[in-house]
């Protein structure tokens, strides 16, 4: 024995354990029973036991999947070496299905499977076999086992998609990649032909191909036009086994699209097109449309249009709209029929995206002719210019012509023109035109101080057809002329003390004038007369200096000093003024710092003194006395109405809600007062409004005591009825009011000694549509009344 062979038998040695019986070995029956000796072991008696080395006949089991017949599935056997077929030995398996799907004989050791197993649910089951000794229930022997499971051709392939969708250019070569699809078969790989997968064409050809091996669909035909045929479905099989006969299979459908390629030019449907434009539209109007068709789509399909030629590339444009890929044609110069009565565009469409693979194709183009013909409109007036200016000076007389306008009718019949202004533009009324000849003339003085610029506006009307008119903007300048004086800018607060010296300066004065002369404003200044006080030295810029002439002033002799100052300007022609400097004497320091002045002529005008001011205050302050007290009167006597607001004057029937009791009723009102008028209080007026006039109570005789009542009563009816003082208390609420100034004056007849049967109410159809109610109603009673 060599030393390696001896070493190995020392650590199966020590790594088995050491039962003094001889160990259990299982093998199957159909093997022959292969033994290893064991080695000698000294006991401690010193006796050699002789220990035989068991080992295992296999490690796992074969068993085919999917068993169909009606018995349970054998499996295979254990057996033990210790096994002497007395039944001494008991069988146990345990571990993946141990007693449901598996199950041992415990006495043979005979391993059979209960039901049908499928490989693709679980390829391979680990068990553990013990055998146990039935007296001593100890395990004899115990190992562990596989049971291997035996794959068959029992699944088909499957795709993951029951439907493709792919797309691949129009146009392709032949070969070119579509799209891949992919089989899966869940048979054991490793075991045979059954998950070998081969891809085939069922339907599709002679348009598309597929790999065998890969599963890749390839183009087969060369140039499929998408614009004959878009849409392919191509059904592809997928077989194992090798695609050998009794493999099993499985199919998907692929949807295949052919995308699109520029491979068409645009066409024009017409060669010569035909439109229409009236002359009167405006530049950028859109006279129609043009449109060449594509079969391609998308950007493929883009088209630009141009004018490339022809008599009317002047006068027409043309844009391309890029929704509805059209070419609008637009206007581009006015058009006039009576210059020119049809166009010709020769129009050119293009693909904007061209692919270089199909340059020869091409080219990517067409042209059509389109004739554009001109309809004749009657056209307003058209003026010589599109504005006019005018310059005229302010000083010419009213009624001179300052410029003309001119325009014409461009129709064929030539309308006369009527020419007027546009009264919103002159508001004054300062200018009016010639409605014949367009002459504009000044109705009224001009005066450039006031406006330097009239903004006006002219307007030209067909006399056969007036709706026809155009306006035209005209700008008149007014020129300047001397006509206005210069005077001095601001109010000179001006004072001399009283200590001056001769030649000392006082004020310094300038001008201003309103005339705007071309050369620049020029004043000259100088004193009205000579003046033994103060002079006038021009410093020839505009200003001028007052000087002193003499030596101290005394403002208790003279407090104020008035100096007329000529100023004049240089224009023609001249102009001038005289400008009063007041000059106010006050006591100054030594520096020249006015101390104090007299209060009188700080800013009162020569000629008037404190007395004559105080004189004018009081007459001012009495004669707004004078106006207080008249409009206080005024509103005394002014009518103020029962009813204040507007809306209830109106026929209204107040309802007092207040029945008197009659005769018999004697404590609401006195009847006694009725049968003694001696008791009667003297008459009063009326409260609810001032009269206009007072007027004098008239007495009358009193009843005898025996006079009825109800003749009292009509008596004074009467008597009121005849007497205008006398208020109508009958309607105080609704006719004490009826406003002023109304030709209709009073509609009450309680002025009125007739009774309704009486009135004639036809003048109501004099006062005015206001009262053609009123006429209608009552107007109307007297007919019904008749008929």
């Amino acid at each position: 024995m060599t030393i390696y062979q001896f070493l190995l038998l020392f650590l199966l040695w020590v790594c088995l354990p050491h039962f003094c019986s001889p160990e259990i070995m299982f093998r199957r029956t159909s093997m022959p029973q292969k033994r290893i000796l064991g080695a000698r072991v000294p006991r401690s008696d010193g006796k050699i036991l002789h220990r035989q080395k068991r080992g295992w006949m296999w490690n796992q089991f074969f068993l085919l999947e999917e068993y169909t017949g009606s018995d349970y599935q054998y499996v295979g056997k254990l057996h033990s070496d210790q096994d002497k077929g007395d039944g001494s030995l008991k069988y146990i398996l345990s571990g993946d299905g141990a007693g449901t799907l598996f199950i041992i004989d415990e006495k043979t050791g005979d391993i059979h499977a209960t039901r049908r197993i499928d490989r693709e649910e679980k390829a391979f089951y680990t068990l553990r076999a013990q055998a146990i000794n039935r007296r001593t229930l100890r395990p004899v022997e115990e190992s562990e086992f596989v049971i291997k499971i035996h794959d068959i051709n029992d699944n088909e392939p499957t795709f993951p998609e029951e439907i493709y969708t792919a797309s691949v250019p129009e146009m392709s070569v032949v070969g070119t990649s579509v799209v891949q699809v992919t089989a899966t078969d869940a048979d054991d790989p490793s075991y045979g032909n059954s998950a070998r997968v081969i891809y085939s064409i069922l339907q599709g050809q002679p348009y598309f191909s597929v790999e065998p091996e890969t599963g890749i669909i390839r183009t087969a035909l060369p140039n499929m036009n998408r614009e004959n045929r878009e849409q392919y479905q191509v059904v592809i099989q997928a077989k194992d086994m090798g695609g050998q006969m009794g493999g099993l299979s499985g199919t998907t459908t692929v949807n295949i699209t052919l995308t699109d390629v520029n491979d068409n030019p645009p066409r024009f449907p017409q060669n010569t097109i035909h439109l229409r434009v009236l002359e009167s539209s405006p530049v950028g109007t859109s006279i129609g449309s043009v449109k060449a068709t594509d079969a391609d789509t998308g950007e493929n399909a883009e088209v630009e249009y141009r004018i490339i030629d022809g008599d009317g590339t002047d006068m027409f444009d043309i844009r391309t709209e890029k929704d509805t890929q059209e070419g609008i044609i637009t206007v581009k110069k006015p058009l006039d029929y009576e210059s020119r009565r049809l166009y010709t565009l020769k129009v050119e469409a293009e693909n904007t995206h061209v692919d270089p693979r199909f340059y020869y194709l091409g080219p990517f183009k067409d042209t059509a002719i389109v004739k554009i013909s001109i309809e004749d409109v009657d056209e307003p007036p058209v003026f010589s210019r599109s504005s006019y200016l005018f310059e005229v000076h302010e000083d010419i007389e009213v009624g001179t012509i300052i410029g003309t306008v001119m325009a014409r009718d461009p129709d064929s019949t030539s309308s006369p023109i009527r020419f007027s202004l546009d009264r919103h533009t002159d508001l004054d009324r300062i200018f009016n035109i010639h409605s014949g000849n367009g002459s504009l003339y000044t109705s009224k003085p001009l005066d450039r101080e006031l406006s330097q610029w009239h903004n006006l506006t002219v307007i030209a009307a067909e006399i056969n057809n007036p709706k026809e008119m155009t306006q035209v903007a005209v700008f008149v300048r007014i020129l300047d002329v001397n006509d206005n004086a210069p005077q001095f800018p601001v109010f000179y607060d001006t004072f001399v003390c009283e200590n001056a010296r001769p030649g000392q300066l006082i004020q310094t004065i300038s001008a201003v004038d309103k005339d705007d002369p071309l050369g620049g404003q020029k004043f000259f200044f100088s004193l009205a007369a000579v003046n033994p006080n103060f002079t006038v030295q021009d410093n020839e810029d505009n200003t001028a200096r007052i000087l002193t002439r003499k030596n101290g002033f005394s403002r208790h002799e003279i407090s104020t000093y008035l100096l007329p100052v000529v100023i004049s300007d240089n224009d023609y022609p001249i102009q001038s003024s005289t400008g009063t400097l007041t000059i106010r004497v006050c006591a100054c320091d030594s520096q020249g710092n006015m101390q104090s002045c007299s209060a009188e002529a700080l800013l009162l005008p020569a000629g008037l003194s404190t007395g004559a001011l105080v004189a004018i205050l009081l007459c001012i302050i009495i004669l707004l006395v004078i106006v207080v007290l008249f409009a206080a009167l005024k509103r005394q006597r002014k009518k103020e109405p029962l009813i204040l607001s507007k809306e209830d004057i109106r026929d209204n029937i107040v309802s007092y809600n207040d029945e008197g009791g009659g005769e018999e009723d004697t404590q609401a009102f006195d009847i006694g007062t009725l049968r003694n008028p001696a008791a009667i209080e003297e008459k009063k007026l009326r409260r609810d409004i001032i009269p206009e006039t007072l007027f004098i109570p008239r007495r009358t005789p009193t009843a005898p005591d025996n006079t009825d009542v109800r003749d009292f009563i009509n008596e004074r009816l009467k008597e009121h009825d005849l007497d205008p003082t006398a208020p109508p208390y009958d309607s105080l609420a609704t006719y004490a009011y009826e406003g002023n100034d109304s030709i209709a004056e009073s509609l009450s007849s309680l002025e009125s000694g007739t009774t309704d049967g009486d009135q004639n109410y036809d003048y109501l159809r004099e006062w005015g549509p206001r009262f053609n109610k009123l006429a209608e109603m009552y107007g109307g009673g007297e007919s019904d009344k008749d008929s």
